[in-house]
Parts: structure tokens; C-alpha cells; sequence
């Protein structure tokens, strides 16, 4: 059974930097947030187990039990790295997790040639990430502000939103808006709102 903690761990031994980098982040700007340490999330069931234990719910499982369009509570989300056709342009999306992703769509509305997923050599350049552990936090690491942030309106109908803390061996939970008002602005990316 998996544990909700608040804060950063008390015991930082076996932390990466990358991982310390973000709770400092979190702590400087007053943001409250919990904690989850699991295995690493690759599997869907190892993803299953983290949302049950925060109690996010996908946009269509939402819909099926309320038959309301937006939730005051957390939505499970994925981060996707992407990259246009001359690897000139990157773009870190945030989408609701069960949410389709056509990339013709994304791209008409950021007037880019097709977009592709972004390859590791760029991950860890621009964002200081591996694969797996994508995640809007890792905007902090990106100075040089080579990184467009994009995120779906419905990501922000959510209370609070779910992210790696650059690593993927823990999530961590905050609300929505102290993501909006004080992590992002912190992080310097203004992000531009889509609707997919």
C-alpha cells in the first residue's frame, strides 16, 4: 500500500539532485504538495496504484460517473515532450492522461509544422530528464527558456494536478493553482493554453 506524505522526504540519501532541485523549488515558494514514493512508474499497474492512492480519476471516468464536463478534483495527466520536424522548436504538453492526442490538431493551434516526440539527447539538455520521468517541473532546469509550455484547458478545470518531481520514482500532488500562480511563473515559461 502506497503512503501519502506532505512535503519533501526528511531523509534525502539516495535523492537525486534533479529530485532535491524540486522540493527547494516547492519549499522557496510556500507551495503545499503530498508525496507519493513508489517503484518506477513504467507499468500501468504501478500508474493504477498511484492514482487510486491520490484518488485521480481519468477526464472520461469523471464524465461516466457525474456526467459533469470538469472535476474539482485531481485528473490524472501526462506530460509529452515534442519537438517540430527540424528540431528547432520543443514543447512540454500537459493533457488529461485518457485524452486523445492528434498532433495535426496541436499544431494548427501553435502554427508549427508537424510536431513528433523530442528524443532523449533533448530531454536531458533542455529539461534535465530522463524518459519516463517527463514532467512540467522540469521547466526549472530550461534557463535559456527553449521550451514552450502548452497545456490543455482541460488540465486546468482540475483542483490539482499531478507531476513527477523529475524523477519517477515519486509523484507528487498540488493544487492546480498554486501550479499556475506561483511554480510557473517561478520557472519563467508562460505557458499557452490549447484545446484538444
Amino acid at each position: 500500500m502506497l503512503t501519502i506524505h506532505k512535503g519533501r522526504p526528511d531523509d534525502l540519501s539516495g535523492r537525486t539532485e534533479r529530485e532535491v532541485r524540486v522540493y527547494d523549488l516547492l519549499d522557496s515558494l510556500g507551495v503545499d504538495y503530498d508525496r507519493l514514493d513508489h517503484e518506477p512508474a513504467m507499468t500501468m499497474e504501478v500508474c493504477e496504484a498511484i492514482n487510486a492512492a491520490f484518488g485521480r480519476m481519468t477526464l472520461s471516468q469523471f464524465k461516466a460517473e457525474t456526467g459533469e464536463e470538469h472535476t474539482k478534483h485531481a485528473i490524472i495527466c501526462k506530460n509529452l515532450f515534442l519537438c517540430n520536424r527540424q528540431k528547432t522548436r520543443f514543447y512540454l504538453l500537459m493533457i488529461p492522461g485518457d485524452k486523445k492526442f492528434l498532433t495535426k490538431d496541436l499544431s494548427a493551434q501553435i502554427n508549427s509544422a508537424r510536431l513528433s516526440f523530442a528524443g532523449e539527447e533533448e530531454m536531458q539538455k533542455y529539461l534535465d530528464i530522463m524518459p519516463g520521468s517527463v514532467s512540467v517541473l522540469g521547466l526549472m532546469n530550461d534557463k535559456e527558456n527553449a521550451v514552450q509550455l502548452l497545456i490543455d484547458s482541460d488540465v486546468l478545470q482540475s483542483e490539482f494536478v499531478g507531476c513527477h518531481p523529475c524523477m519517477n520514482t515519486s509523484s507528487l500532488r498540488m493544487k492546480t493553482k498554486d501550479l499556475m500562480e506561483k511554480v510557473i511563473p517561478a520557472m519563467r515559461h508562460e505557458p499557452i493554453v490549447v484545446r484538444l
